[in-house]
């Protein structure tokens, strides 16, 4: 009997790869980074300090995650990416701010969550505009599950929040419908 590998709720899309991008995963990834360890890890250790933590999943490019992360000087965030470019760009623009309390890690979401974040240990989670996968045949790679949403739950702190953004009105139904059954969620949004 074959196991299958886990469905993944992205696909590594071949796009640009600028020289930019590329000098920055060489030469910045190993000062802004954190890399995959089947281990947990300690974020205050990592940040050199204790301020709220912040969970941002699928930074994409990155500019949101860094402008946020320049407004907040006070909080510390550390980006999940998977997509080479922007892994890059976001270093770019750590290193072009000088943002000290920004850190991205290059990897899948799922194993980072289950193997690096211990339970309460994050002030919040950011999931923006995630792949809506809108054929029906696809729903199944929707990162907004009832289990993946139970292990974001885990991680946060008791009062912590999760806000999540899309702009398919198919994904927001189906992301409110998961987000309503999760026990230790309270909407706070209106309509």
């Amino acid at each position: 009997m074959s196991s299958h590998p886990p469905i993944r709720s992205y696909v590594l899309r071949q796009g640009h790869f600028s020289s930019a991008q590329r000098h920055a995963c060489e030469f910045l990834l190993p000062r802004y980074g954190i890399a995959f360890t089947e281990a947990s890890i300690e974020l205050n250790q990592v940040f050199g300090r204790t301020a709220p933590k912040i969970l941002e999943i699928g930074s994409g490019m990155g500019e949101t995650t860094a402008e946020i992360a320049a407004q907040h000087p006070d909080k510390d965030f550390v980006a999940i990416e998977v997509h080479a470019p922007g892994i890059g760009s976001l270093l770019n623009q750590i290193e072009k701010r000088g943002l000290t309390n920004l850190r991205i890690i290059p990897h899948d979401a799922k194993p980072v969550l289950q193997q690096m974040l211990i339970d309460a240990s994050l002030d919040g989670i950011h999931i923006f505009f995630p792949d809506p996968w809108p054929k029906a045949r696809h729903h199944k790679r929707r990162l907004i599950q009832p289990d993946f949403v139970s292990l974001l739950c885990s991680r946060l702190k008791p009062g912590g929040y999760l806000h999540i953004a899309t702009d398919w009105e198919d994904y927001a139904i189906h992301s409110l419908h998961v987000l309503n059954s999760e026990q230790r969620l309270i909407n706070t949004a209106t309509d």
